[in-house]
Formats: C-alpha cells, structure tokens, sequence
C-alpha cells in the first residue's frame, strides 16, 4: 500500500525554516529521519502516522489555545491522518461561549468570517471529533493516553493504539513554565512526567518516531529531560522566555492564536500529501 509523505518529516521542515538554526535543525531532521532508510523503503522504516493533539487551558480568554490546537488538528486531518489516528484533548468550552460572536465558530485570524485568507476558516466547522473534552482533559488521561494503561472498556476512539512502526505528532498548548505545563489551572504536568511516559512508550514498542512541538511560556524546558530514543523536540521559547500571542480580534476582544503556532501552520499551508 502506497503511504503519503511522513507527517513527521513534513512537520520538522517547518520548524527547520522557522528556526534561526536553521541549517542545523535541517541537518538533524536529515539525519533522523534517514536513520532508518535502510530498513523500510518508505525511509523511515514505518507504516502508519498518528497525532495526539492537548490543548491543556480552559475559559474564554484563552481561546488563542484552542484555537491552536484545532489549527493542528484541521492540517494534520488535511495532510492525510484520518479521525480514527487523531486524539484531540480539548476544553471545548470557546465554540459555543455566550461572549462568542460567531456562535459555533472558532477563528485563528482576526476579522473572523470577514477574513479573506485560509486562516478565516472556521477551526470548527461540523466535521470534529473531540475524543477528550472538558474535565477529560487530564494529566492522568493525556499519560494513560501515551502510555497504554487504560480500562478494558474504554472507547476505541480514545485509545493511541500505536505500535513499534508508528510515528507519533504529540502537539501541546497552554500555560506552562520551567519544566512544567498546567492543565486548566488545576493541576501540572512535569518535564519529567512525559520524559517517564515516552520512556515506557519505548520499551512497550509504541511508536518508531516522535514529534514532540509544545507552544508555551519556557515550552523548550518541558523537553529538557527526554532520555529515549527517536524523539525529535522543539518548542515556541526558551528558558525564561515568553510565548506570546500573534494577533488580537476587536469584536471577540481576545487574541485568536500564538504567534509559534501561527508561523507553524501558515508555512504548512503550502504542504500537501504528495508534497516530497
């Protein structure tokens, strides 16, 4: 069965073109994603692409965060990963907000449906499927999600079941600080935490290749412990550095995407499945 071009691969060079490295990162994605060339013909040696996708905020002035996450989710679903290998972890609490203007609508650009370029579409739109929302959205959710450790009657829906030939997108966003990232304001997870989780992902054959892209204040720290192997990581701020937002919306009065993600997508625009 023929395979689109590898999301992961396609996802890196994005973030090779953002980077102020950029001849560097691109040698690393060279070298990672041929790693394994010789195994597979597909050049990377695996089979089947999945995305978990975590906004970890909640309440109506960080819209900017869902917003970031259903960017990834519809550009993720357009490059060619079905519903079926895509979790979404969201709040889900902006769409339908008494505040919001454009009821059942969510705008990564200002101007909403007055906006004429392809960030104006509707994020949410009648074709979305949350497999985590609300209160759902959870550290130990998003880490039994990773890990596998879940009830037998789980849904299949809300299951990563990926094995040892799988490339994995793990995308984040939030609130977050030095080695930490909070989850709707009532709980964190730790740099440590996930490090322990892709961990136990490895030895479990889990997955043949990670993406992990995290927008948030000091985002490049919740990498900082990564131990396993085939992880590829990169952030929207360093060490005690900020992740600000990119453009604010007068009529929802709020900002309506950060400016890492927007960058993120907007180069991704131009990619397609046949893309080389």
């Amino acid at each position: 069965m023929h395979l689109p071009v590898s999301l992961l691969s396609l996802c890196f060079l994005t973030l090779a073109s953002l980077s102020a490295a950029s001849q560097a990162a691109q040698d690393r994605a060279t070298t990672f994603f041929t790693s394994n060339a010789q195994h597979s013909p597909s050049g990377s040696g695996h089979t089947n692409n999945w995305a978990v996708l975590v906004c970890t905020s909640r309440y109506w002035f960080n819209y900017r965060h869902m917003a970031n996450a259903l960017g990834m989710y519809r550009t993720v679903k357009r490059l060619g990963i079905p519903d079926s290998n895509i979790i979404l972890m969201l709040s889900d609490d902006a769409a339908c907000n008494t505040r919001n203007k454009f009821p059942g609508c969510v705008f990564a650009s200002a101007g909403g449906k007055a906006g004429k370029d392809s960030s104006s579409l509707d994020l949410y739109g009648d074709n979305i499927e949350v497999d985590y929302r609300g209160y759902e959205v959870t550290v130990e959710n998003f880490l039994r999600v990773l890990t596998g450790r879940v009830p037998p009657s789980l849904p299949r829906s809300k299951r990563l079941l990926t094995n040892d030939r799988s490339n994995i997108f793990i995308y984040m966003t939030g609130h977050g600080g030095n080695e930490f990232l909070k989850f709707q304001d009532d709980e964190e997870i730790s740099a440590f935490d996930i490090a322990d989780a892709f961990e136990q992902m490895w030895q479990k054959k889990r997955y043949n290749e990670i993406l992990f892209m995290i927008d948030t204040c000091q985002a490049n720290t919740m990498y900082s412990k990564f131990y396993s192997p085939n992880i590829l990581a990169t952030g929207s701020s360093e060490l005690d550095e900020k992740s600000y937002s990119f453009e604010n919306d007068n009529d929802l009065g709020i900002a309506v995407i950060d400016s890492f993600t927007h960058y993120v997508l907007q180069f991704m625009e131009n990619i397609n499945k046949t893309s080389q």
